[in-house]
């Protein structure tokens, strides 16, 4: 069993959770900073502090928490110098590039100042540490809108001669097209993170994230679209399509193969490495596709309200490729394909009281 000390940030949303859970049973002490700014962003049914209570009920021991925000970077020295990670995995963040057009200061300082705060901590107080940043695939923008788009019945696809037909790999550019201000700030914090691997020669990776989710994803109508449409389906709530006809795809990772692709990196990490993840050609669908499912296994009717104007900035069609992490990591590989992944966001949302996913 692997021993060591893991410092998660975001600790009790979906991935910083998944990562508690994850190394505390590799043997890990996990400390967690989490600040539940979630509920600041999208309201009380955002929340994560239920999920602060179960890791420190479930994990008494293993793991502490910190309520403190990343912009502190006196706290984050603190914890630092006490704790002495051997690994740091950064999952805080304002995550929805709607949200970030209301307010681009906070946006902002907490996705490039409070990583670049986390990589200074890292630099002068755990120099030999791994330090795992989970970016998104909006740091290329809407450059996968110009890709050539080719509508079927209930989704859009790509050419299949075209070179990104197996997913979108890291060549793509991420200039001179449309980011959203959350895709700017994230891909500031991306491109700190790899200097700070191939400047300093530090042990940092950007893994650039599709569609993450799970069962203890607190998903809202902003962001979590998976979770939130099986909340939807249960409570009779409208789920509004934003533009694109319902055909728009993503690809979707279950949290607990992302965090395994994590563990992989730190067994044998790459300074300044890039990784676009998600579920690709393996596990992948259009709104329309996600409904039918979602339908098919809670026997309710989706109820949705087409609005025929995409979010701006919106991707069309985006499906990772993975090849260069399964290249360099052959041993990784996926779990749950995304049947298995609404499945178990179903079985976990029905166990919920009802005014809780009504709120």
């Amino acid at each position: 069993m692997t021993t060591g000390k893991a410092l998660v940030t975001g600790s009790c949303g979906l991935v910083g959770s998944e990562s508690v859970a994850f190394f505390i049973e590799k043997g890990f002490q996990v400390v967690g900073i989490d600040n539940d700014m979630r509920a600041y962003f999208f309201g009380k049914e955002a929340s994560t502090y239920w999920q602060k209570e179960r890791l420190l009920k479930k994990y008494n021991g293993a793991y502490h928490h910190y309520d403190l925000d990343i912009r502190n970077y006196d706290g984050l020295v603190k914890i630092f110098k006490d704790f002495k990670p051997d690994l740091i995995i950064h999952t805080a963040a304002q995550p929805s590039h709607d949200w970030a057009a209301k307010d681009p200061f906070t946006d902002f300082t907490i996705n490039a100042n409070g990583t670049l705060n986390l990589l200074e901590a890292m630099r002068n107080y755990a120099p030999d540490a791994v330090f795992i940043y989970t970016s998104t695939n909006k740091v290329y923008g809407d450059e996968p809108n110009r890709l050539p788009i080719i509508e079927l019945e209930k989704r859009y696809e790509i050419s299949p001669d075209h070179k990104y037909s197996n997913g979108i790999d890291e060549t793509m550019s991420v200039d001179q097209n449309l980011h959203s201000l959350f895709g700017a700030s994230k891909l500031a914090g991306d491109i700190l993170v790899q200097e700070y691997g191939r400047y300093f020669g530090l042990k940092t990776v950007s893994f650039r994230g599709g569609c993450l989710t799970g069962p203890q994803h607190s998903g809202t109508q902003l962001h979590g679209f998976l979770s939130y449409l099986v909340r939807c389906a249960i409570t009779g709530k409208v789920y509004n399509i934003f533009g694109y006809k319902g055909k728009q795809v993503r690809d979707n990772i279950h949290s607990y193969d992302l965090v395994n692709a994590f563990y992989h990196y730190y067994l044998n990490p790459i300074p300044g490495a890039v990784y676009n993840i998600g579920g690709g050609r393996f596990s992948n669908c259009s709104i329309l596709e996600a409904i039918e499912i979602i339908e098919d296994l809670t026997g309710k009717k989706v109820s949705y309200h087409y609005v025929d104007v995409p979010r701006r900035g919106d991707h069309i069609w985006y499906i990772s490729d993975v090849s260069k992490f399964r290249k360099d990591y052959p041993a990784w590989n996926y779990t749950y394909n995304l049947r298995q992944i609404i499945a178990e966001i179903y079985e976990f949302q029905k166990t919920l009281p009802l005014e809780e996913l009504m709120s």
